[in-house]
């Protein structure tokens, strides 16, 4: 015979691994949509410094 709570383990299981892995996808996600951003400021940058530009990355002087 088959205890019937055994099954609801099984199902709390693989709910939690299944939770665990969509954690785990969404966070790579968002490391990648933040690494490419970051990726494409910086080529944006190094294009504008390699045409010989000098103002490619203005500097903000705090206000007195």
């Amino acid at each position: 015979m088959r205890d019937p709570y055994d099954d609801d383990r099984e199902g709390d299981d693989r709910r939690t691994a299944a939770l665990m892995g969509l954690a785990v996808v969404l966070s790579l996600a968002i490391a990648g949509i933040v690494l490419v951003r970051d990726l494409g400021r910086e080529a944006a940058l190094e294009d504008c410094l390699m045409q010989g530009r000098t103002n490619c990355a203005p500097i903000e002087l705090p206000q007195q």
